[in-house]
């Protein structure tokens, strides 16, 4: 929102490209929230570089999925609940968006565990007084400062996930070996290698993400003032849709590669070592410490800090959006608190229940664990909804989803029912 006296924000279009990442950018180093560290950590303890080749995998169909959504908010100006009311039964629209907020508040939760502990590994003291400031400070910023101002700062705590290609080369990796096995690796027909590569698929292509950049692409067209639905300003289309590719392809394509040097990090150092057992985030970076060393362990352990403080307004705001649009309430980061009071409320209960979650004693990996079974559930009819939206004519008019995008967007839907089902064989066999 443009305030009066104010010189309107230039277009994003204008701006080079590197002025142009935003909601891409933001959204996919999101991805790499501590939660998707633990997981990314195991697997490279658990079977070293041979799962590194998943994220050639994700990268492509991780883009699709999340062009389509930016998309549908760019070209409708109105995020993915709207848009999923306008062709979904309501029922199906409530029970998806009840889903999506258990699963993201259970994720805050034990995002703030591991934000807390890690402080305690490297400075001492109660791991809970630092999880309760990182709730706090977390949820004041959300609602107290400018939206403007807000993006730039999340933009910043992006520069914290390359903490992880520190670590990396401080541990001394065997490019070559891992190289080799990224491309070629050793798969394992097992449960225990099933259960990984299915965990790193559902971290990595998450429901959160999908409803948080389509929303951002609406708070954009609001802080920008010449910018327009495309729908209603079809002329911007050209460079906007441009300026969407640029945001999504880098912003997807850096998610990844920082989740490629995290488990090359961990295979380098504690598969190497003998140390495959790794379910927190804390108990990897105490674990790096006599094997890789005290530079490493604090860049690893600064890295989960910084990715929380990104991770956790992502999940509570795409919970928030999500409920405010189901309710047709006024919302956005934009909005000033006493105009947009309930959304805020909304905002600020997910964080106080996930603050709660992670001072419940409630295990870390427990806290995973069902958080990526409801991802898993509501993953594939929401990415159904996702490719029928940006898909039809009614909704986006003649800037439907081309059809290179639609492909592997569905190759994305197809993969993540996949590995849902393989999921549930794993924990039913």
């Amino acid at each position: 929102m443009v305030q009066e006296g104010a010189s309107p924000a230039p277009s994003n279009a204008e701006l080079p490209w590197w002025k142009k990442l935003g909601p891409g950018l933001i959204t996919g180093a999101a991805d790499d929230d501590p939660s998707g560290i633990a997981t990314y950590s195991q697997g490279g303890a658990q079977f070293g570089f041979n799962v590194a080749w998943t994220l050639l995998l994700t990268y492509p169909l991780m883009v699709a999925i999340q062009l389509a959504s930016a998309r549908i908010g760019r070209v409708t100006g109105q995020g993915l609940t709207e848009n999923f009311a306008r062709f979904c039964p309501g029922w199906m629209v409530n029970g998806l968006v009840a889903l999506l907020v258990l699963a993201n508040v259970i994720n805050i939760g034990a995002d703030l565990n591991a934000m807390g502990d890690s402080v305690a590994l490297v400075v001492g003291g109660f791991p809970w007084i630092y999880t309760v400031a990182f709730g706090v400070v977390s949820l004041l910023l959300q609602i107290y400062l400018p939206y403007d101002k807000y993006v730039r700062v999340l933009k910043w705590l992006t520069l914290s996930l390359l903490a992880y290609v520190g670590v990396a080369f401080a541990a001394h990796v065997d490019w070559m070996e891992a190289v080799r096995r990224t491309v070629l690796p050793s798969i394992q027909w097992s449960k225990e290698y099933v259960t990984t590569v299915v965990a790193i698929l559902g971290t990595t292509i998450s429901p959160y993400l999908f409803f948080w950049q389509a929303a951002q692409e609406v708070e954009e067209i609001k802080r920008v003032a010449p910018d327009k639905p495309l729908r209603k300003a079809p002329d911007q289309a050209p460079s906007q849709i441009r300026r969407l590719h640029i945001d999504t392809v880098v912003g997807m394509g850096f998610s990844n590669l920082i989740a490629f040097f995290m488990i090359v990090a961990t295979a380098a150092t504690l598969n190497a070592n003998g140390t495959t057992n790794i379910e927190t985030t804390a108990q990897a970076a105490e674990a790096l410490k006599p094997i890789a060393g005290q530079f490493a362990f604090l860049l690893f352990a600064a890295g989960i800090v910084g990715t929380g403080l990104l991770a956790l307004p992502v999940l509570a705001g795409s919970a928030a959006y999500a409920v405010a649009s189901l309710f047709k309430l006024r919302k956005g980061l934009d909005q000033p608190l006493a105009a947009a009071k309930p959304f805020y409320g909304i905002l600020a209960a997910a964080m106080a229940i996930g603050l709660a979650i992670s001072l419940s004693g409630l295990k870390p990996i427990t806290a995973l664990y069902w958080s990526a079974v409801i991802n898993a559930v509501i993953s594939v009819p929401i990415m159904i909804a996702v490719m029928l939206a940006s898909s039809r004519k009614e909704t986006m008019r003649e800037l439907v989803l081309p059809q290179l995008w639609k492909m592997l967007g569905w190759l994305a839907t197809a993969a993540m029912a996949v590995a849902t089902v393989a999921m549930f064989w794993a924990m039913l066999s």
